[in-house]
């Protein structure tokens, strides 16, 4: 077995994808479960929307991060995960899709890579390394 072979592992990957994204995603949740969701009632709201609608950021930042992280329902974690973040990027961040930041990166690269990591689970499933029913 080659070396390279050696340190294919595609459950390893997976859970680090699974804690990268969960344990990153879920420190906003605890913001705004200290600070509230006032901030996003008032976008919601400006978008026409039903400022109830914001509570839904509990689920996209608390709810699908800890089903992210354990491995369960993962597909359903990283589907509110994805619908929370088309959600930030539409009401906080659409101006923003085509432009760099002043170091030269793009200026939504920190939603985007929530997003699109979200995606890659969403495909790939959890692995082998879950948390039991």
């Amino acid at each position: 077995m080659s070396p390279e072979e050696k340190m294919q592992n595609a459950d390893a990957g997976k859970l680090i994808l699974r804690l990268t994204l969960g344990v990153l995603m879920l420190f906003h949740g605890v913001a705004k479960l200290s600070g509230g969701v006032g901030g996003i009632q008032g976008m919601v709201s400006s978008a026409g929307l039903p400022e109830l609608l914001a509570y839904g950021v509990f689920l996209g930042e608390v709810v699908g991060p800890l089903l992210v992280i354990a491995g369960y329902q993962l597909r359903i974690g990283a589907g509110l995960i994805i619908i929370n973040m088309l959600f930030a990027i539409g009401l906080a961040h659409m101006n923003e899709i085509f432009a760099l930041n002043q170091h030269g990166g793009w200026k939504i690269e920190l939603q985007a890579f929530f997003l699109f990591n979200a995606v890659a689970l969403l495909f790939l499933g959890p692995g082998k390394y879950v948390v039991k029913k």
